[in-house]
């Protein structure tokens, strides 16, 4: 309840969205292309359609965005693919740039 003379507080509050951060895959020539697309549907939650679509346009382009991520969960994904590639012995690459 108001009361007589009483004022009301304005504020304001902005919500930042986080910064969006790429992920980008980097080619080489001995990391397998079942590798990549496997990588890319179980970490990064592609279908295989886009998982093939994304590992081609690597392997031709050099490289490609995998997709666009907030930095902590770029990071995530990135170590966890990068450590799944040490286990299975292959020299794969990726990297977090800030978009």
């Amino acid at each position: 309840m108001a009361t007589k003379g009483s004022t009301k507080e304005k504020t304001k509050s902005r919500i930042k969205e986080p910064r969006q951060y790429n992920v980008i895959m980097i080619n080489d020539d001995f990391t397998t292309m079942d590798f990549v697309v496997g990588v890319l549907v179980d970490i990064f939650h592609k279908d295989q359609v886009s998982a093939e679509a994304i590992m081609l346009g690597v392997h031709k382009n050099g490289q490609a965005v995998v997709g666009k991520y907030p930095y902590d969960i770029a990071v995530t994904r990135v170590n966890n693919a990068l450590a799944r590639a040490k286990e299975a012995g292959f020299p794969f690459r990726m990297t977090v740039e800030e978009a």
